[in-house]
């Protein structure tokens, strides 16, 4: 069962965007609910130097419909949409891509929740998505921070970087 949302997390904006209006799309799924402020981790900002990034802090009402409207809005011959999830809402990310096949290119899940994401995973990259999972959390002694890592996490941001550079 997820834990009780933050109350201090649940404040401020669903939905945190930047980037480039026209070039291709990011769609974070955020069960920590960074970006508080109204703006993205500064370890993302070179990502949205070519991408456009659409935060969804998933701890405030309404983040996740907001994501489902967007996936619901794309068109033949759109630029998929490349999405990013961490923790437990890995499962989220990959229901938003079977219900709308087509439109995501790539998930990437960031130490999902093992029980959860693989039949479902594996449903998804039968219907074309690729997805991909970043384990960066190992464990004490090595990471400070148990998993999931948080998605504002710079180790993060080069495993997405890099896979997102290598398509």
């Amino acid at each position: 069962m997820p834990a009780e949302p933050d109350p201090v997390r649940a404040e401020g904006p669903p939905v945190v965007t930047d980037g480039d209006d026209e070039g291709a799309m990011l769609l974070v799924l955020d069960p920590a609910g960074e970006g508080k402020n109204g703006e993205l981790p500064a370890t993302w900002r070179p990502l949205a130097a070519r991408r456009r990034i659409i935060w969804c802090r998933l701890p405030v009402d309404g983040a996740l419909g907001q994501a489902d409207d967007l996936f619901g809005d794309t068109e033949p011959g759109d630029p998929p949409i490349d999405v990013v999830a961490a923790g437990e809402s890995a499962g989220d990310a990959l229901r938003l891509a079977e219900r709308h096949p087509g439109a995501a290119s790539h998930v990437l899940l960031i130490d999902p929740v093992p029980d959860e994401s693989s039949e479902l995973a594996e449903r998804v990259r039968s219907a074309g998505t690729s997805v991909a999972v970043l384990p960066h959390s190992i464990g004490e002694p090595y990471n400070r921070v148990p998993p999931p890592l948080p998605l504002g996490h710079p180790d993060v941001v080069a495993g997405i970087t890099k896979i997102l550079e290598d398509v």
